[in-house]
């Protein structure tokens, strides 16, 4: 072997490794990068697609899909008016704990619709939370799986009180109630809000 051509070897040969590493290097930064913005999410999708490089396309068509809706925040005066809707809906659960789940679930659907979210499918809607609000998305799955056993007559009042919980966390994201209560605004006290809910 030439000289010449052992030296083409080596730097083909190193220009196939710098590849390989720059690839591994490139695909662990955007597992960090979805991991970091996902959180929980993340995890939950790579064991329910099997396969990360699935679950990470999946999560990136998310984002995609989320980028070309028109997301807003409420105005002063919506919040204020769902956050009276909420202790409203909250105060009904003592009496009428199935209408309150009822209506704090079509409470929630205004709340994403006013914000711009798209409310059709379920499955699609906790898709496009899970890319702004990824640390409460799973609330929402689990206070909409008990309502789909309420539904078949499965869910005891304990049940329906956990949902409200976990919609009640959804809700606070979406509708900035952690803010409102930061400046003191149109927020039940949180030792009220124990006292009828959790």
């Amino acid at each position: 072997m030439t000289n010449p051509t052992l030296f083409t070897i080596i730097v083909v040969v190193a220009i196939v490794i710098v590849a390989v590493v720059g690839m591994l290097l490139l695909r662990r930064q955007r597992t960090a990068k979805l991991r970091g913005s996902f959180g929980p999410e993340y995890d939950r999708t790579v064991q329910e697609r099997g396969d990360r490089a699935r679950a990470e396309s999946e999560l990136e068509r998310r984002r995609k899909r989320v980028e070309g809706l028109t997301i807003r925040p409420l105005t002063r005066e919506d919040r204020a008016r769902f956050s009276d809707a909420w202790s409203k809906v909250q105060a009904r659960f003592v009496d009428d704990p199935n209408g309150a789940l009822t209506e704090a679930d079509q409470l929630l659907g205004e709340v994403m619709s006013r914000r711009g979210y798209p409310v059709g499918d379920f499955e699609q809607r906790a898709d496009d939370i899970s890319v702004n609000h990824p640390r409460v998305v799973e609330n929402y799955r689990k206070g909409h799986a008990i309502a789909l056993r309420h539904g078949k007559g499965e869910a005891s009042t304990e049940d329906l009180r956990q949902a409200m919980i976990h919609y009640r966390a959804l809700f606070a994201e979406l509708a900035g109630s952690r803010e409102m209560t930061a400046a003191g605004e149109g927020v039940a006290p949180a030792e009220k809000e124990r006292k009828i809910i959790g």
